[in-house]
């Protein structure tokens, strides 16, 4: 089957397959939440995106191998509910932005800045810290060796925009400061993009509405 990343609460889940890592996407909770489990093809270790809540259906997901860590994108409630329960199931190492664990109830055992390496297996992931939605707000790229690369946004970038910065001028500039430098102008369009609400895009699809953004001011 074709990777299409729409997914719904109470559906199904959708599998990306790529040569060295596996990206199963679901929708959890009340408010849409997309949570990603990807896992390593060659050790079959497996790191969860955002414990977002509906926890036994995360963990059915996760399955019996377990997962070796969970990161927060970023402190908003929406995406923590199921943390605590998830945690306790499976042992995991806890992964947040450093400006925004305080604002996590579940305590962080791994506080990451810009440019950090996080790693499932063998693969590795880069962190980029991104302002303005929160102080801390982490977004993660895989550069995928054998094609184009891979990010996951949390709620810092969706189709049709940056994350919501609540009308806040300093915050909008911020985070659409942020999202171009450490983004867009860091990686090509074919770049896929996963958020932490609602369906997929690429950064080739969102780039040419970059100055609409900046004009609109959201």
């Amino acid at each position: 089957m074709t990777y299409s990343g729409a997914v719904k609460v109470g559906g199904p889940a959708d599998v990306h397959e790529l040569r060295d890592l596996m990206i199963t996407k679901i929708a959890v909770g009340p408010m849409d939440n997309n949570a990603y489990l990807l896992r390593c093809r060659a050790t079959d270790e497996q790191l969860l995106i955002d414990a977002a809540n509906d926890a036994d259906v995360l963990l059915g997901m996760i399955g019996d191998d377990g997962i070796a860590s969970v990161v927060t994108t970023h402190q908003h409630g929406d995406h923590w509910q199921a943390l605590a329960a998830v945690v306790a199931a499976t042992g995991a190492r806890t992964y947040a932005g450093r400006a925004d664990a305080e604002g996590i109830p579940v305590p962080t055992d791994v506080l990451v800045d810009d440019g950090d390496t996080l790693r499932v297996g063998h693969v590795e992931l880069t962190a980029r810290h991104l302002v303005g939605h929160t102080p801390g707000s982490i977004a993660l790229v895989y550069d995928d060796p054998h094609g184009h690369p891979h990010v996951f946004t949390g709620d810092c970038l969706f189709p049709g925009g940056v994350g919501n910065t609540r009308k806040d001028p300093q915050a909008f500039a911020r985070l659409i400061h942020d999202v171009e430098t450490k983004i867009f102008d860091a990686l090509p369009d074919e770049t896929w993009v996963y958020p932490g609400h609602g369906n997929d895009t690429t950064l080739g699809a969102e780039r040419p509405h970059l100055p609409e953004w900046h004009a609109r001011g959201w």
